[in-house]
């Protein structure tokens, strides 16, 4: 039986007319070209009604009427695009909850935030890529950008560049956040709780070594001149890895874990609960970023709760310094962590 192919269905129209303009909202609604910009720009030097603002919004979307962002640059000298290069790292549900609150903020305040997925090292050559967008902030998470690269940036139109690592780079406003804080933590916490055999995980995926170093020097910092030992675990983080460290758990005599994360904890505290080793009466276990995950498992799993700045105030820094790019870079601390205690340790 001979199939005769179906005809396939027309394909849809492309849209047909002119592109609806500024001066199509203005006559809409009854309002001048001015008033427009000043509107859909939210300008706040110039006062005008809400029921004004309404009036004009609801023409807009009516027409189907978008301002143009390369026009809007123009007039006024720059750009409103915060540049945010992808992390060359994994991230967890606490970072991307900081980066949405971070957005938010950003869009508040009528800049529009585009994250660019640069493969690779964030270094000074990345910078040139980067610069191409003629971004007016640009935001980059963990370390390798240099002098050099915030130069290029700023040569190339950049009004502010805010770095969101352990150091400060010069010429960039600087948010420190050094990770020793969150190991001294955890190993201060299991030291008071009666522990001398500590355990710190490792994570042997790539990009996770400017956290995972500083979390473990934190730990060993908590524990100098005390009879407590420290003990590396290089973990995977992956079902089989985390069976073959917790078979050959007893083996190594450790009374407790500090697991870098929650989700490691999750992980390897499975595995270990498998293997027959009670938590936290024979290994004490506790995590950091106090994911609600970790109230859900049983024992409850102790956190190191982290401190991180809130999206407003990170946009705010980002606002003030493209408002007065020639004002000096600002350098803040911006991660705290405290630990909450629960059943594990």
């Amino acid at each position: 039986m001979v199939q005769i192919p179906k005809t396939p269905p027309p394909a849809s129209p492309a849209p047909t007319g002119p592109v609806p303009t500024s001066a199509d909202v203005a006559r809409l609604a009854g309002v001048s070209r001015a008033t427009v910009s000043y509107v859909l720009n939210n300008a706040g030097a110039v006062r005008i009604s809400e029921p004004t603002r309404r009036r004009v919004r609801d023409a807009a979307r009516e027409l189907g009427y978008v301002p143009h962002a390369a026009a809007r640059s123009l007039r006024a000298g720059h750009s409103r695009m915060v540049l945010m290069p992808a992390p060359a790292f994994p991230v967890g549900p606490l970072y991307s909850q900081f980066i949405n609150d971070l957005q938010a903020a950003l869009a508040h305040l009528d800049y529009t935030v585009v994250q660019h997925g640069t493969v690779g090292p964030q270094d000074d050559e990345a910078a040139r890529a980067w610069a191409e967008l003629r971004p007016v902030a640009v935001l980059v998470p963990g370390s390798g950008l240099g002098p050099r690269g915030v130069e290029v940036l700023k040569r190339s139109g950049a009004r502010a560049v805010v770095t969101l690592g352990p150091e400060s780079v010069e010429g960039a406003h600087a948010l420190l956040m050094d990770h020793d804080v969150v190991g001294h933590s955890a190993g201060a916490h299991l030291f008071d709780r009666g522990r001398r055999r500590i355990g710190v995980v490792v994570p042997r995926e790539p990009g996770l070594e400017a956290f995972s170093a500083p979390r473990l020097a934190g730990v060993r910092e908590a524990l100098r001149g005390t009879d407590a030992t420290v003990t590396e675990l290089p973990l995977a983080h992956d079902e089989g890895a985390a069976a073959r460290l917790a078979a050959r758990w007893r083996g190594l005599g450790l009374d407790a874990v500090f697991t870098y994360n929650d989700e490691y904890a999750m992980l390897l505290m499975r595995a270990l609960q498998d293997e027959g080793i009670r938590i936290p009466e024979e290994t004490a276990v506790i995590g950091a970023d106090n994911l609600m995950l970790g109230r859900l498992l049983r024992p409850r799993l102790s956190t190191v709760h982290l401190e991180l700045p809130s999206g407003r105030e990170l946009a705010g820094l980002v606002d003030r310094a493209v408002r007065d790019p020639a004002a000096a870079p600002e350098a803040h601390k911006a991660l705290g962590a405290s630990v909450v205690r629960r059943e594990s340790s």
